[in-house]
């Protein structure tokens, strides 16, 4: 019996043993498996970014860009690109925030992978799998910073939310999310756990004044060690992300605040100021040996960094300085605040008058970043930058009910020493810092993966308290018939604290594929750059090499993973036979390394204006002023044609010249609105026709003919991308990618009971020019249909390949005299077929001009009738070739009925792209009736919008005009299967 007993008590033992090891280790096995939960469901798309031909498929554009510094990082280990000369032509581009610790990180891993010689297929792999690995991590500091606020299972409540989470850090950190934001993430937990505990161990150990007076450098030892760990954390994190010092500026902010608290509640303020003095001290050292780019530029390791460290350290020491000068004066402690800030308006203030353009960084950082007011035109032109239209359900879509309860556990933070409980130094920095996150995500959609980290850890303080006010054992049961000590009502707040976090994030309540599980699969490559790839493969193909243009010979001046000192004055110098491409700014990176050739603007927005200023330029002649502005070293935007004149005279002489233009469907469609932001004037102005005043009332059956020559048809994105460079002197159309043919649409909003043009509230005219016919456009049409007093008309439809490449070419020059009674009455054309090799067949170019007094004429044309120029001649393999030769037409009315002269001649790729002339002798034509005269080709390109079939566009009254059955963009189709849309003039 007695055995029996020491068996069973043995038995006990161990168990009780097991679960205090559960108690105290449970969160280490729990931490795991969210990680692993975390990674897995980052890589379930994973094959999506695996391609049979081996090229690379990534989800973003910036994230293009990345690849770009992989890979230049891997060639030359352990740098990163200093100064990128494929880029921001013609001058180079330092790239700052891109080629920074992330891509290091990379290239470090894949090194150890492949041995210290990665394939392009393990640095591929890598860079995949890296961004899944680093939102992983996340879930570490995460975990600490919620045990510190709310004890171990507060820090598995906030990894839980953190893994949970289904909105932008989920969409951001995804395999083929090749972009640093993970990285900030991930760096910013470390530097705000490693500034908390720093704080903590200051306030245990009380660093003073006094004892740095002494040099008891044995009771500062521990202190500092900790807080110069701080110092170093917040490095990194702006070393992953040069904007990071924004994390300067909610410190700044955080250490008055503390230290002004400190103060007025009759607490020393000096060991909260020896953390920040040594934490940003060191801050300051470290990013001062980062120093790249000289100057203020919140993008570039420049001043900016360690300059802010280094005044938030002194300001930390000024404080705790003049705390004690304050015990001096007969003042109160309370007015303390106050005066600090008086100070600081005055730092600002001297600051604005000595260092403008500092003060300006400062503002328009904050504006930009901090602050959800106060942000320019130019950046809502850019997606993630955007404000959140609907904040609340912004959050809700983010986090659930976790941002709320989060608002919660802030209160109770704050609350804190008012019901007489520990209040630290480290909870006003979670709140301070929380607060900013808040705002910022309301400043930028795309913040929102930073504020993924203040809802998950301060949660952890909602939990802990509900914990509390319930009085349940959190170190886990640690008997059986303890269970029977926990009452009905404990039970049932728990539980509903669990739904209330955790059941919004999961089914039933959220949809099956609005959960992380769900949306991590739903990843996938960028459908623009998939588009763009087979233009921009062409043009590495078909295209001289950057250094070769007209057989100069030296590409081998510019190798694209070489390295470049950056210019003094940020202006390379490039080889002769360079050349740039023009595009709108959201293709530069994919012309980088996909066509591995040098966009002029990229999405770092250098050069929008400039590109802007050319794509709606309104003639040829301002088209090729702004280039050649460009070409001697200016910056075109608004200026007008005589001032473009006077920049080029007085410019410098150059061979940088832009060679390529690439547009595509949403450049002349959903994008051309943000175009004409950077430049002026707005949308309205170029989709509105010049002589039709404000309200002015418009029947339906005339809103096709008012709305066939509004200004946009005249901007050179139209005319290259509708007219293929027709009537156009100087570009030809070398290239066509009609792997997608796009829909567009033009419509008017109509009043529904007269069929009159509606207004909006500004008098400007409810015409949509050119749309792309895609789902967002159907649901507009449908929403309009659902008011009884407004219906629309459809006055034009049209298609357009998804991207089509010109070549900028002298032009050659067809010169020929005739014998006419009237030449100033005659017309002469001259007309070409072209092939351009796709399934959009022919087409014609046309030229058409006047006879000169004495019967001469002059027409410059682009496109040549054959190809004997290539690209190892220095010149283009053009697609796009002629089927015949030109014909030439001269018609006159005569004194004595009608003149008619005609010709065929060939153009040489020679005096195309040299600007030869080639003259061509006509020969009379005998005609009685100026009908007989065959001018199918006499098209006048700037009368408005034709369809590509040749039929006009003008929808007749009692008409039908059908748009059907158009596929969406990404292969899917639009709601009610994309049912035709049928609608009448009349409305």
């Amino acid at each position: 019996m007695s055995t029996d007993t020491e068996r069973v008590q043995g038995e006990s033992d161990t168990s009780l043993s097991l679960l205090e090891t559960w108690t105290q280790w449970y969160h280490i096995p729990v931490v795991g498996v969210v990680m692993l939960f975390m990674f897995l469901t980052r890589t379930r798309a994973y094959d999506e970014f695996i391609t049979e031909d081996g090229t690379p498929a990534l989800s973003a554009i910036d994230s293009w860009y990345h690849w770009r510094t992989v890979q230049w990082t891997a060639e030359n280990y352990p740098r990163t690109m200093p100064y990128d000369v494929w880029t921001g032509f013609p001058t180079g581009r330092y790239v700052g925030q891109f080629g920074t610790l992330f891509d290091q990180l990379i290239v470090t891993a894949a090194m150890i992978v492949g041995l210290g010689d990665p394939s392009t297929e393990t640095l591929y792999m890598v860079s995949l799998l890296a961004v899944p690995a680093m939102a992983a991590l996340v879930a570490i500091p995460v975990f600490f910073i919620g045990r510190r606020l709310g004890g171990a299972l507060g820090g598995v409540v906030s990894v839980l939310l953190l893994a949970l989470a289904p909105g932008t850090f989920l969409a951001r950190t995804t395999a083929g999310q090749l972009q640093h934001h993970v990285a900030e993430v991930l760096f910013m937990a470390i530097a705000i756990l490693a500034m908390m505990v720093a704080l903590r161990v200051a306030e245990r150990e009380q660093p003073i004044y006094e004892l740095l007076a002494d040099g008891d450098w044995e009771a500062l030892r521990t202190p500092a060690i900790y807080s110069a760990l701080a110092g170093v954390a917040l490095t990194l994190y702006i070393w992953v992300w040069p904007p990071g010092v924004v994390l300067i500026g909610i410190l700044a902010v955080f250490f008055t605040v503390q230290l002004c608290l400190d103060y007025v509640r009759n607490v020393s303020p000096d060991h909260v100021a020896f953390v920040g003095a040594v934490s940003l001290g060191v801050t300051a050292l470290l990013t001062a040996v980062l120093i790249e780019d000289p100057g203020t530029s919140v993008t570039s390791f420049g001043y900016l960094q360690p300059a802010s460290a280094a005044l938030v350290a002194i300001g930390c020491v000024f404080m705790a300085w003049f705390a004690r000068q304050w015990n001096g004066f007969d003042v109160d402690r309370q007015y303390y605040p106050a005066a600090i800030g008086g100070l600081i308006v005055a730092a600002f203030a001297v600051i604005w008058l000595v260092l403008p353009s500092l003060f300006d960084t400062f503002v328009t950082n904050a504006t930009r970043r901090l602050i959800p007011f106060g942000e320019t035109a130019t950046d809502l032109t850019i997606q993630e930058a955007q404000p959140p239209a609907d904040f609340t359900a912004h959050v809700v879509d983010e986090f659930g009910a976790a941002f709320y309860t989060m608002l919660a556990g802030l209160v109770i933070l704050v609350a804190r020493p008012f019901f007489g409980r520990e209040f630290r130094t480290e909870h006003t920095l979670v709140i301070v810092w929380s607060l900013f996150l808040i705002s910022m995500a309301a400043t930028q959609i795309r913040f929102a993966y930073y504020l993924v980290i203040a809802v998950a850890v301060v949660n952890a303080v909602f939990v802990a308290e509900m914990i509390r006010i319930v009085d349940v054992d959190v170190e886990l049961v640690r008997s059986v018939s303890a269970l029977k000590n926990v009452e009905a009502y404990q039970v049932i707040v728990l539980v509903m604290v669990v739904l209330l976090l955790f059941a919004p994030l999961l089914p039933p309540v959220a949809a099956a594929d609005d959960t992380a599980w769900e949306r991590g699969n739903a990843s996938g490559p960028n459908p623009t750059a998939d588009t763009w790839e087979t233009s921009n493969h062409w043009l590495a193909e078909n295209t001289p090499e950057p250094g070769n243009w007209a057989g100069a010979g030296n590409a081998d001046e510019l190798e694209l993973y070489g390295s470049y000192d950056k210019p003094e004055d940020d202006d390379f110098e490039y080889p002769e036979g360079s050349y740039g491409v023009m595009s709108w700014w959201d293709y530069g990176h994919l012309i980088t390394v996909q066509g591995e050739r040098i966009p002029h603007s990229n999405p770092f927005q250098q050069n929008a204006r400039s590109s802007s200023a050319f794509l709606t330029a309104e003639s040829e002649e301002r088209a090729e002023l702004i280039l050649d502005a460009i070409a001697a070293g200016e910056s075109p935007r608004d200026h007008s044609n005589e001032e473009l004149e006077e920049m080029i005279e007085n410019g410098e002489d150059s061979h940088e010249e832009i060679r390529y233009v690439m547009i595509d469907d949403q450049m002349v469609g959903g994008k051309f609105g943000a175009i004409t932001t950077w430049t002026g004037p707005d949308y309205d102005y170029y989709t509105t026709p010049e002589d039709l005043s404000p309200n002015e009332p418009v029947e339906g059956d005339e809103i096709p003919g008012q709305f066939a020559g509004v200004p946009y048809y005249e901007t050179t994105s139209a005319q290259l991308y509708f007219g293929n460079a027709a009537g156009m002197e100087h570009y030809r159309l070398v290239h066509e990618n009609d792997d997608r043919m796009t829909p567009f649409v033009s419509y008017a909003i109509v009043n529904a009971e007269t069929g009159e043009l509606e207004y909006d509230a500004g008098g400007s005219p409810m015409v949509a020019i050119n749309q792309i016919y895609d789902q967002q456009t159907y649901l507009e049409l449908m929403q309009i249909e659902q008011h009884p007093e407004l219906d629309y008309v459809v006055f034009d439809q049209r298609e357009g390949a998804a991207v089509k490449t010109y070549e900028r070419v002298e032009g050659a020059t067809l010169e020929g005299s005739v014998d006419v009674d009237n030449p100033d009455e005659a017309t002469v054309v001259a007309a070409v077929e072209l092939d351009s090799e796709t399934e959009s067949g022919t087409f014609e170019y046309v030229q058409e001009g006047e006879l000169d007094e004495d019967g001469s004429f002059e027409l410059t044309v682009p496109y040549a009738t054959n190809d004997e120029l290539g690209v190892e001649d220095g010149y283009t393999d053009s697609a796009v070739e002629a089927t015949e030769e030109y014909t030439i037409t001269v018609t006159a009315p005569s004194d004595d009925g009608f003149q008619a002269y005609d010709a065929e001649t060939a153009v040489p790729e020679t005096a195309v792209v040299e600007g030869e002339t080639v003259d061509v002798p006509l020969e009379e034509v005998e005609f009685e009736d100026p009908d007989e005269v065959d001018n199918e080709t006499d098209v006048d390109v700037d009368d408005g919008p034709l369809l590509e079939d040749g039929d006009e566009d003008v929808v007749e009254e009692g008409e039908e005009t059908v748009i059907g059955d158009q596929e969406m963009e990404d292969g899917t189709e639009a709601a009610g299967s994309f049912t035709p849309v049928a609608v009448d003039a009349a409305g």
